[in-house]
């Protein structure tokens, strides 16, 4: 009997959600992703042109990791990038590819001024690589293509996620 009145109360509190108040307590909710680049400063001419949409695309990638963490009364994450890079195939040829995407990541918290953070994140070939699909011939991917772009991205856009409270 003891048993059976435990595990209905068990039961009700896991129906309720009560039991997971605790385990979504530090979770940060987002109600806003904001991502901006400033085109024109970026000195590298075949980043600026191969990105035009990066910020558009950088916030869907974002958004779309933070679907079960949307919420109305919840944080903005803004995203200013402040340096986009390609390599060229000389570069990534000797090893030396400086593909890269670096921003200032700014979290806050409408309702408190304090909950602030900010830093500087940066993503570059390494990173991106693991975020490739496995169909992809390393040997003849380019800096400029598709799946790098998007694999880019991804890098990028997970990095965020990872420093958000879970």
């Amino acid at each position: 009997m003891t048993r059976l009145v435990l595990s209905t109360a068990l039961a009700g509190l896991l129906l309720s959600g009560a039991a997971f108040g605790p385990a979504f307590a530090g979770m940060d909710m987002v109600s806003v992703v904001e991502v901006s680049l400033d085109l024109p400063a970026v000195t590298n001419k075949a980043a600026a042109l191969r990105f035009t949409h990066i910020a558009d695309d950088l916030k869907n990638a974002i958004t779309a990791l933070l679907v079960d963490r949307i919420a109305p009364e919840g944080e903005k994450i803004g995203i200013d990038l402040s340096e986009v890079e390609l390599s060229n195939s000389y570069t990534e040829a000797i090893g030396t590819a400086d593909t890269r995407l670096v921003g200032i990541v700014s979290i806050t918290d409408p309702k408190d001024n304090s909950n602030f953070r900010n830093y500087t994140l940066t993503v570059d070939v390494n990173q991106a690589k693991t975020f490739l699909p496995t169909t992809v011939d390393m040997s003849t991917l380019s800096s400029s293509s598709d799946e790098y772009y998007t694999a880019l991205i991804h890098a990028f856009a997970q990095a965020v996620i990872d420093k958000l409270p879970n």
